[in-house]
């Protein structure tokens, strides 16, 4: 996949980058992060400029943010309904939605990088939720930023060493998302142990 990836990039240049990252926010198996990351490689080797790199990869992930939310918005229950047919999906937009409903924009904003698996069902929740349609562009953009500046500056630095680079912050982005949602549990099981004392 790593080579398909670079070799993509190496024929296409940032146009591929604006797909790739589309693509991804509407929650389909491309490696977005990796794609950036090789963006920055060649930015680095001199072939692509860095402004159309991170224009396109920035530009693919907001065009792709606002579909996810406008298919959240206008097709609420049947595109829930689809989601949570997939045991696996249907975890993740539960967590999205719990976290956007609780966090609102900073939800959306980390989201975008922090916790990046639960991007695309955060804007399908953004949507569903009736979350302002300005609030999300704009904490949405915020984290976007963030991503692509974070991987396209890997690209930069790491160029000869792109495959350690992805692993590293793969590991980093699975980390942040175990943390997360450990803090939620406990979170939440404190609040029951607390109305039940409340109560008891």
């Amino acid at each position: 996949m790593t080579e398909w990836v670079l070799g993509q990039v190496a024929v296409y240049g940032a146009w591929i980058l604006f797909i790739v990252t589309f693509l991804s926010c509407l929650a389909l198996p491309i490696p977005a992060s990796l794609a950036m990351m090789a963006g920055g490689a060649f930015v680095g080797a001199g072939d692509l400029s860095y402004l159309a790199v991170s224009s396109a990869a920035f530009g693919g992930a907001m065009v792709g943010d606002q579909t996810g939310y406008i298919i959240g918005k206008h097709g609420g229950r049947h595109i829930r309904h689809k989601i949570t047919s997939h045991p696996k999906r249907a975890k993740l937009f539960q967590q999205a939605q719990d976290l956007t409903h609780k966090h609102g924009g900073i939800a959306i904003f980390l989201s975008r990088w922090a916790l990046s698996p639960l991007g695309p069902y955060a804007n399908v929740a953004g949507g569903i939720v009736g979350m302002n349609r300005l609030r999300f562009t704009l904490w949405g953009a915020a984290g976007e930023a963030v991503w692509v500046l974070i991987y396209i500056t890997l690209g930069l630095m790491f160029a000869d060493q792109i495959i350690y680079a992805a692993e590293v912050a793969s590991d980093l982005s699975g980390l942040l998302v175990a943390l997360v949602l450990t803090f939620g549990f406990g979170h939440w099981l404190w609040k029951r142990w607390r109305d039940h004392h409340r109560h008891g």
